[in-house]
């Protein structure tokens, strides 16, 4: 088989869930195709990433000029294909959150797209997320007539799936994927009952290497660490402020946020607002291998998340024996098990948040370290990368 991934960026620090998936794909004997929007300029620190940059094209990189003589092309080539392609395009855009110029440019990079994917003999499109990307699968579809899917995180496809026409994409394509039963049951309200077939669930999985490594051993040290991209929908600003909680309570603690984002200047300043700077500690963008050592140099994870899908880092933190606190929010209670390898607490509502967190720190060290089992056992047979896969190349070859 020989797939075409399209995603809006790649690759991505906060992707490393799709690198994973390509490369176990191909290991399954899969011939892959990365095809990127953007990201050709992003400035790259993991030495995996650095090879999936190289194997990567971009069809924004030179330009608009080179869409156009691509959309030419396929008008003169297949001009039946590109007339449908235009009438959905359009379609698309009716009672769209983007305005129509938004999807003649989708209908453009897929023009290019198409032509790639073609010249790699393709026999299989799947997208990434179920913005843009899909769309831009969807109209490849039309005009290569090649089957298409696409993975759903969320949350963004489940706060606005009429504005994305989630209905015309899942409806179009050969199957369509969720990464947790909440997810699943998201795409199910927007589709009729017939096409609740094409939905299933594939989790974002961790390859053997991540985890099958020497034990780690707890520290003694009172640390939590929260790994994401400073955004709203983390909840860092409420993490702070229940941090100041903690320090009002003279509990002993250290915080470090691995990431970095939008959001950055409104953290540091809340942190200095609260005179914070000598608890709380921001890396930056950091590599995977630098995210795993801060998880392995703290006790527990915490991810005060408001709106997720499932988010890879509470696999990894679980992978690596580490109990986490997190939301009762999405696909996050699938996995974590409140009070047996970890903690939920109430999006949004920091007297919570600081309880937990509080409660979590003051749990002896010999009880996280059961606690950091259980989260491992867990992880593992729900999370396997090669088993998660298999389930979606049987969905391709099917």
């Amino acid at each position: 088989m020989r797939v075409t991934y399209l995603i809006n960026q790649y690759p991505k620090v906060s992707h490393t869930f799709i690198r994973r998936e390509i490369l176990a794909l191909e290991r399954l004997g899969f011939s892959v195709q990365r095809i990127a929007m953007r990201g050709w300029t992003d400035k790259q620190i993991d030495s995996e990433d650095i090879n999936e940059h190289i194997k990567t094209q971009y069809v924004l990189k030179s330009g608009a000029f080179p869409l156009l003589i691509a959309a030419l092309k396929v008008l003169f080539k297949q001009p039946c294909a590109f007339a449908a392609a235009l009438k959905l395009a359009i379609k698309m855009s009716f009672k769209a959150d983007r305005s129509p110029i938004y999807h003649l440019i989708y209908l453009l990079e897929a023009c290019q797209a198409s032509l790639w994917s073609g010249q790699f003999q393709a026999t299989h499109i799947h997208a990434h997320f179920g913005t843009n990307p899909s769309e831009v699968a969807m109209l490849m579809g039309v005009l290569g007539k090649v089957p298409y899917s696409f993975t759903v995180h969320g949350p963004e496809e489940f706060d606005r799936p009429q504005f994305l026409k989630i209905e015309e994409k899942i409806n179009r394509s050969k199957f369509t994927v969720a990464i947790s039963s909440f997810g699943k049951s998201q795409l199910q309200r927007w589709v009729v009952f017939s096409q609740w077939p094409k939905i299933n669930i594939v989790h974002c999985g961790l390859e053997n290497s991540f985890y099958n490594v020497s034990l780690v051993e707890l520290p003694n040290k009172p640390k939590l660490v929260c790994v994401g991209r400073l955004c709203v929908q983390k909840g860092q600003l409420l993490l702070i402020e229940a941090a100041k909680i903690m320090a009002d309570n003279h509990i002993d603690f250290e915080l470090v946020l691995a990431g970095d984002g939008e959001m950055r200047h409104e953290v540091e300043a809340l942190i200095a607002h609260y005179a914070l700077q000598n608890r709380i500690s921001i890396t930056g963008w950091i590599s995977s291998d630098a995210v795993r050592q801060h998880i392995l140099d703290a006790q527990i994870l915490v991810l005060p998340s408001f709106a997720e899908g499932l988010p890879v880092v509470i696999m990894e933190a679980m992978s690596l024996k580490r109990p986490v606190i997190s939301t009762y929010i999405a696909g996050i209670p699938e996995l974590i098990k409140h009070s047996e390898n970890g903690w939920l607490c109430v999006a949004g509502d920091v007297n919570d948040l600081a309880k937990t967190m509080q409660n979590a720190l003051a749990t002896p060290i010999e009880k996280l370290q059961e606690m950091g089992e259980k989260a491992y056992q867990q992880v593992i047979s729900r999370h396997n990368i090669d088993t998660e896969v298999a389930k979606l190349a049987q969905l391709i070859q099917s």
